[in-house]
C-alpha cells in the first residue's frame, strides 16, 4: 500500500470518526476530509474540487428552488387532504404511505416531508390520534419512493455524479427504477402491514395536544361554480370538520343559524366557522371556499407575508370599534382574517365586530409587521405563523405546472435534467412563485457543498488506486462464499456507513470500491452502482442517517428505538433485494 494509499484511509477515518462523534457537521466532516486529501498533496485541484463543476450540486440546488414554490403555495395541500381522506387510521396510514411514496419518485424527499408536516399533523389532531402514527411511516415511504427517478433524491442524482467522474456514463431518468421499482413494491407492502403493528403510539390518550382551544370565528364565500355550489352542508363534508364548527350561513342578507345538514349552498354564500386557530390557517385549502377578506389579502400581495396573532390591549384605539371603522388594513397595512374572544361568543361577522380588550386578531400582513408595532399600544404581537399566507397560494398552480415541466422534459427525452431543473428554477422566480430571496433561502447550501466535496473524495479514493487495493483484497476474502458473499459485504458495508454518517458520505466511500470490485468479478458496473445507491438512500434504523428522518423526530415524539422497530423488516428487504440484484448478475441468473 502506497502512502497516498495510506493517508486516504487515515483521512477517511478521522472523517467518520468526527462524524461518529457529533461534534462536527455532516458538511464539516466531508469538507475537511476533501480540503485535507488537497493539502496533503494526495489529490490536485481539479480532481478534488471536480464535484463543484459536476451537474449534480447544481441540479440539487435547482431543485431546491423547484420544491421549494410547491411548499410556499400550498399546491399539494388540497390533495393531501383527499389522500388522507375521513376513513381510520389504517386506511389514512395506506393512502399516505403510497401518496408520499408516489410524491417522492419525482420532488426530493426532503421537501415532500417538509410539506407533509403541517397538514398531516392537522389531519391526526383533528381525529384524535396520535401524530406519531403517521410520519415515521411517510418518512420511510419518501425515502423508498426516491429511488424510482433520478430526481427522487440527493443519493441518485450524487451518484450519478460519481459515475460520470469515474468514466461511465451518468444514471438516465428511470435507470434507478431498473432496481427500485422491484424494491418499491416489496418495500411498500411491507411497510402498509407492518406499520399499524409497529409504529408507536406517542402522545396524549386521545392524540390531541395540550395546548387549549381559542374558538376563533372566520368567514369564507363558497366559489359560484365550484364544487359546493349547489350541494347541502352534508355532501359538502361541511359538518365533518372536527375542530372548526359551521356556526352560520349568509345567504344574501339572511342568517341561517343554526345550520341543518340539509342546508343547500349557493355560490356567494358566506359561511361563519369557529374553531382553532391553526384549523383557521388550514381551512381555506379547502376547494370550494375562498377567505371573505381575499380582497384585502390580494391588495397586499408581493409574496412578502406571513400570519400574525395580535391581542387588544387596553389602551388601544381599537377598543370600542369595529374592524370596517377603524380602515384597518389602511392603517396597519395588515387583513384581519379571524377574531376570538375567551369566554364569550363574537358576532360571526367579523367586519361588525366591535373589538373588546383581550381579543385575538389572526392577521396577513409584512415580514415587517412584527417589529413595526412591537411595544405599540394598539396590540401586542403574540405569534408569527410559518405557514404560507392565502396571497402566496394564488400561485400554486403555476408553481405545479413549472414541477411538471421539470420532471416531464427529461423523462420524454427532451432535455437533461440538469437543464430542465435550472429552467424550472428560473421560472419559479420570473414568474412570482418565489421571490429572488426566498429562492435563495431554499437552497440547502450545507447539501449542495457537501455532494460537490463528497464527489471529490470519492475522485481521491479512485485516484490512489485505494478503491482497486480493497477491491481486489475483498473479492480475494470472500471467493470462498461465491457472487453472494462478494455483493453481500458491498451491501452491507453501504448500509453500515450511511447509517452512522451519512447517505453522501457513505456513497463517496463505496461508489469507487464498489465500481471496483465489479472491474474485478467482470460484473456490470451499473448494477453495482444502483445497489450501492439504494443501499446508502434506505437509512431505516436511526433518526439520524437521513434527514427526513430527522424532521420527523421532534413532531412524531419518537425514541431512537422507535426507528430500529419499524426499520428493520424495511432494512432486510433492502439488504436481501441489492445483494440479489448483484449476485446474480455474478452467477448464472439474470434479472
Amino acid at each position: 500500500m502506497n502512502p497516498a494509499q495510506l493517508l486516504v484511509i487515515v483521512v477517511l477515518a478521522t472523517m467518520i470518526a468526527g462524524l461518529l462523534s457529533r461534534r462536527v457537521s455532516p458538511t464539516v466532516a466531508v469538507i475537511g476530509a476533501l480540503l485535507s486529501l488537497y493539502l496533503l498533496n494526495v489529490v490536485d485541484a481539479a480532481s478534488a474540487f471536480s464535484g463543484f463543476s459536476n451537474p449534480a450540486p447544481v441540479t440539487i440546488a435547482a431543485l431546491y428552488v423547484v420544491a421549494a414554490g410547491i411548499d410556499r403555495t400550498a399546491a399539494l395541500v388540497p390533495t393531501i387532504g383527499r389522500v388522507l381522506g375521513r376513513g381510520s387510521l389504517r386506511a389514512a396510514n395506506r393512502r399516505s404511505v403510497l401518496a408520499s411514496a408516489g410524491l417522492s419518485a419525482f420532488v426530493a424527499n426532503t421537501p415532500v416531508v417538509a410539506m407533509l408536516l403541517s397538514p398531516v399533523r392537522t389531519w391526526a389532531r383533528n381525529r384524535r390520534v396520535p401524530e406519531s402514527k403517521l410520519l415515521l411511516p411517510i418518512s420511510y415511504a419518501t425515502i423508498i419512493g426516491g429511488n424510482l427517478t433520478l430526481v427522487g433524491t440527493s443519493t441518485t442524482l450524487l451518484a450519478s455524479g460519481l459515475l460520470l467522474e469515474s468514466g461511465h456514463e451518468p444514471l438516465s431518468f428511470w435507470e434507478p427504477a431498473r432496481l427500485g421499482l422491484p424494491f418499491v413494491v416489496v418495500a411498500l407492502a411491507v411497510l402498509v402491514a407492518t406499520a399499524p403493528l409497529l409504529t408507536p403510539h406517542r402522545g396524549g390518550d386521545d392524540g390531541e395536544p395540550a395546548d387549549p382551544i381559542r374558538p376563533y370565528v372566520v368567514a369564507l364565500t363558497v366559489d359560484g361554480g365550484g364544487p359546493l355550489d349547489g350541494v347541502t352542508v352534508a355532501d359538502g363534508g361541511l359538518r365533518a370538520l372536527p375542530s372548526m364548527y359551521l356556526v352560520g350561513v349568509d345567504h344574501g342578507g339572511d342568517t341561517t343559524a343554526p345550520v341543518s345538514p340539509q342546508t343547500v349552498l349557493r355560490g356567494g354564500d358566506v359561511l361563519n366557522f369557529a374553531g382553532r386557530r391553526d384549523d383557521v390557517v388550514d381551512i381555506d385549502h379547502r376547494q370550494g371556499l375562498t377567505l371573505k377578506e381575499a380582497e384585502h389579502l390580494w391588495a397586499l400581495d408581493d409574496r412578502h407575508h406571513a400570519w400574525y396573532e395580535a391581542v387588544i390591549g387596553p389602551s388601544s384605539p381599537l377598543v370600542g370599534r369595529t374592524i370596517k371603522d377603524a380602515g384597518f388594513r389602511q392603517r396597519y397595512q395588515a387583513a384581519a382574517v379571524a377574531v376570538t374572544r375567551d369566554g364569550d361568543n363574537v358576532n360571526a361577522k367579523l367586519g361588525d365586530v366591535r373589538l373588546q380588550v383581550g381579543d385575538s386578531l389572526l392577521l396577513v400582513s409584512d415580514l415587517g409587521f412584527g417589529e413595526r408595532w412591537h411595544n405599540r399600544a394598539d396590540f401586542l404581537v403574540i405569534d408569527q405563523r410559518q405557514e404560507p399566507p392565502p396571497t402566496a397560494r394564488s400561485k400554486a398552480r403555476l408553481a405545479l405546472a413549472i414541477m411538471a415541466a421539470v420532471v416531464a422534459l427529461p423523462m420524454l427525452g427532451l432535455t437533461d435534467v440538469l437543464r430542465a431543473a435550472v429552467v424550472g428554477a428560473v421560472a419559479t422566480v420570473l414568474t412570482g412563485v418565489l421571490t429572488p430571496r426566498q429562492a435563495r433561502d431554499a437552497v440547502n447550501i450545507n447539501v449542495v457543498i457537501m455532494i460537490g466535496a463528497a464527489i471529490g473524495i470519492g475522485a481521491a479514493v479512485n485516484g490512489t488506486g485505494l478503491a482497486d487495493r480493497v477491491a481486489n483484497g475483498l473479492v480475494d476474502a470472500l471467493a470462498f462464499l461465491g457472487p453472494i458473499g462478494t455483493a453481500a459485504a458491498v451491501v452491507a458495508s453501504t448500509m453500515v456507513l450511511t447509517e452512522l454518517i451519512s447517505n453522501a458520505g457513505a456513497i463517496a466511500v463505496m461508489m469507487p470500491l464498489a465500481l471496483s470490485t465489479a472491474a474485478q468479478t467482470d460484473g456490470d458496473p451499473r448494477r453495482f452502482a444502483l445497489a450501492v445507491t439504494l443501499t446508502a438512500s434506505a437509512s431505516f434504523l436511526t433518526p439520524i442517517g437521513y434527514q427526513t428522518n430527522t424532521m420527523v423526530f421532534g413532531p412524531g415524539r419518537y425514541e431512537a428505538t422507535d426507528y430500529l422497530r419499524l426499520g428493520l423488516p424495511l432494512a432486510s428487504v433492502t439488504m436481501i433485494m441489492a445483494t440479489l440484484f448483484i449476485a446474480t448478475d455474478l452467477g448464472t441468473v439474470g434479472w
